[in-house]
């Protein structure tokens, strides 16, 4: 389909994987930006699409405290070389302007991945639960490939990653709780692995994975799984898993101790173990390290029974 003419021009961006950008059916790298600097304020500008970034934070963010007097001069020839690129003979009307004593780009007339995905979770948010599966993968795949690819010394893309990194290990736990609920228990373990590669030390990540390991029917990988999460937790927080992990650990130990009388009775050991530790006032740094080190024997004692009965 063809624009009328006097059209402003539009812009599809992708931000993940390789920098690309097309422009009625050309495609841009970030080559024909002119360098790296233009580049940068690009994907500034795209990291905050709709909203304007004065001069001097897009200063301050690429040179730092090393900006020169002609920092502004050098900073607004990069933007009109960005200008002649993405929407050339359209300074007034293309998706980059001029607002507030820095720049925007207009999101009209941007089609930007980063933007699509969130678009696919919010939608997911209020949406029935098969629907809301469906998108969260549709923008888990959108996705795949690592946000501002080139971007690999950038404070500001490290920033921008570790945001995009959260908001994806959620939309990973999202995905296996919808489905965990639709019956899709393979699946739903395959995002609950993801989402904890992703972030070992996510606690909700872990409980899912639990969860949808016994969804799935298989107990002995969900208290492996457990065990896993408790001995990372005690190494690098120094605490144990919350309330709702530890619930759903001690429905698995229940589970299984119903089926074997053995594993019944050193349940009961653990659990009056757990209530001591719980009563148990100050005694000094020694006598809790103590409780705890023999919490832990009992406990792997019991997890290799449990796997042994299996």
């Amino acid at each position: 389909m063809h624009k009328p003419p006097g059209a402003p021009p539009s812009i599809s961006v992708q931000l993940f994987g390789p920098l690309e950008i097309r422009r009625d059916g050309v495609a841009l790298t970030a080559a024909d930006l002119g360098g790296s600097k233009p580049r940068h304020i690009l994907e500034l500008l795209l990291l905050n699409l709709g909203t304007p970034v004065s001069k001097t934070r897009l200063i301050e963010i690429l040179w730092g405290p090393q900006a020169s007097d002609g920092a502004v001069a050098t900073l607004e020839s990069y933007v009109s070389g960005i200008r002649r690129a993405i929407q050339p003979g359209e300074t007034k009307t293309g998706p980059l302007r001029t607002a507030n004593s820095g720049y925007v780009l207009e999101p009209r007339l941007v089609d930007l991945d980063l933007t699509r995905f969130h678009g696919h979770l919010r939608a997911a948010g209020h949406a029935a639960p098969a629907e809301a599966y469906a998108l969260l993968v549709q923008a888990l795949e959108l996705s795949a490939e690592p946000l501002l690819g080139f971007e690999l010394v950038a404070d500001w893309a490290d920033a921008a990653r570790a945001r995009h990194t959260a908001d994806r290990v959620a939309a990973m736990i999202a995905a296996a709780e919808a489905a965990m609920f639709l019956g899709r228990h393979d699946e739903a373990v395959r995002w609950a692995q993801s989402a904890v590669r992703s972030e070992p030390l996510n606690e909700r990540a872990w409980t899912v994975l639990v969860t949808a390991y016994e969804h799935a029917g298989l107990p002995v990988e969900a208290l492996a799984a457990y065990d896993r999460c408790r001995r990372l937790f005690d190494r690098a927080l120094a605490c144990p898993p919350g309330p709702a992990l530890q619930a759903a650990h001690l429905r698995l130990l229940r589970q299984r101790a119903e089926e074997n009388r053995e594993l019944s009775e050193v349940l009961a050991a653990l659990l009056l173990l757990g209530e001591r530790l719980q009563a148990t006032g100050p005694t000094g740094p020694a006598a809790d390290d103590r409780l705890r080190e023999n919490g832990g024997r009992i406990l792997d004692s019991f997890l290799q029974r449990v796997r042994a009965a299996v």
